[in-house]
């Protein structure tokens, strides 16, 4: 085996629903789901062979139900891949799609593949958080970890605490520019490019989806201002700061050097490096800012040379926190540019692969960009960071 460079060649997604029975894909299955996204991604590549993927990876964080029965392999015989394709299933919470990348990256990095699928999904409406988990007494009988480390939003309380001048009021004006400008970005057509529409069955027939449906372009400061504080009284995370409950899918195609040249396939990025990293579980919003540290110093780079930042936007206090350590501006242009998971959704182990789209697409507008960087924040006290080199760069 020969090493070799790694790269994105191609992203898609599902249009994000509500989770929930008045949700749009309340009865569609989560498996089914990443069909579609499968089908959609290679349907964009009809001239590559299907027998050529080496593996499919498919991360959900409730693997149970629709989300079970190794979500790679069943997925792949579903979408109609040959059966010498191989599948496996993936966990890392959060960031599920984003591990499932870097997995896939590294076997490909060594010359084991050329090829894979890799993505998330999860449906947070058959499957609630914490859904069927159980965890082990010693969690807290032992104060391995603070209870407050098992609700997301408690962890969000507790980087406010923790970081004072990170208010509410600059957790709402983030959220809100969230709203704006993935408004903005549907309004140019730069999502909508990635999106797989989905026939999805309703009780008054079917309904094709095509646009993520928790949007709220309408949203003011004002409006967020009296928003209830479900995770503790008089608190500061509220559904204007926060990403609401998704349902949804993710899909993306890696390859290695070999197979870009052999299929002449036109990657969008290069994988430079990646990192995850472990910080106390009850500020897990933080974990971002470790990982980008690791990250950064495996690939000889530094906060300044990223041009273009997707951060997932599980909560605003997290990316807050995140801009406020490395010296980054609340409104920083570099910024999430088309919106985050506040204004479309955060279906947990889909979400690492919606930045990355997102990303590379933000790279075919910017040519003189060269380094962007993908990164989120991963439950029980985690984060992931991925840096990418953008392949139209032409230099400044």
């Amino acid at each position: 085996m020969k090493s070799q460079d790694v790269y994105f060649v191609d992203g898609v997604r599902t249009p994000f629903g509500k989770a929930g029975e008045k949700g749009v894909f309340w009865n569609t299955r989560a498996d089914d789901l990443s069909v579609k996204s499968v089908l959609g991604l290679l349907d964009r590549h009809p001239d590559l062979p299907r027998e050529a993927i080496d593996d499919v990876a498919i991360a959900a964080a409730n693997q149970k139900g629709d989300q079970g029965l190794q979500l790679g392999r069943s997925v792949s015989i579903l979408a109609g891949l040959p059966t010498t394709v191989p599948g496996y299933a993936i966990d890392r919470w959060c960031a599920g799609a984003m591990t499932a990348v870097t997995t896939v990256s590294g076997a490909i990095g060594i010359g084991a593949y050329d090829l894979a699928l890799a993505g998330g999904v999860e449906h947070m409406g058959h499957h609630p958080m914490g859904d069927g988990m159980d965890p082990n007494p010693r969690f807290l009988a032992e104060r391995l970890v603070d209870p407050s480390a098992l609700n997301m939003g408690n962890t969000a309380e507790k980087i406010h605490d923790r970081f004072p001048h990170l208010t509410k009021e600059r957790a709402d004006m983030l959220g809100l520019a969230s709203q704006k400008k993935a408004a903005k970005a549907y309004e140019a057509g730069k999502i909508q490019a990635d999106l797989i529409p989905v026939s999805a069955a309703s009780p008054e027939g079917f309904k094709l989806v095509s646009k993520d449906e928790h949007l709220r372009p309408d949203s003011t400061l004002e409006g967020m201002r009296d928003l209830k504080t479900p995770f503790r009284p008089h608190g500061k995370v509220t559904a204007g700061n926060a990403s609401p409950l998704t349902d949804g899918a993710t899909m993306a195609l890696i390859a290695g050097e070999t197979a870009v040249k052999k299929y002449s396939l036109k990657p969008k990025m290069k994988m430079v490096s990646f990192a995850f990293a472990g910080v106390e579980p009850e500020i897990m919003g933080i974990g971002p800012i470790p990982s980008t540290e690791k990250a950064l110093a495996k690939a000889g780079l530094s906060i300044s040379d990223i041009g273009l930042f997707e951060i997932n936007e599980a909560f605003a206090i997290q990316v807050l926190s995140f801009l406020d350590h490395f010296g980054i501006a609340d409104d920083d242009p570099r910024v999430n540019q088309y919106g985050g998971a506040i204004a479309m959704g955060h279906p947990l182990a889909a979400s690492g692969v919606r930045l990355m789209i997102q990303l590379a697409r933000q790279f075919e507008d910017n040519k003189d960009v060269r380094y962007g960087m993908t990164t989120m924040c991963v439950g029980l006290g985690m984060g992931g960071t991925v840096i990418w080199e953008n392949t139209s760069y032409r230099g400044k």
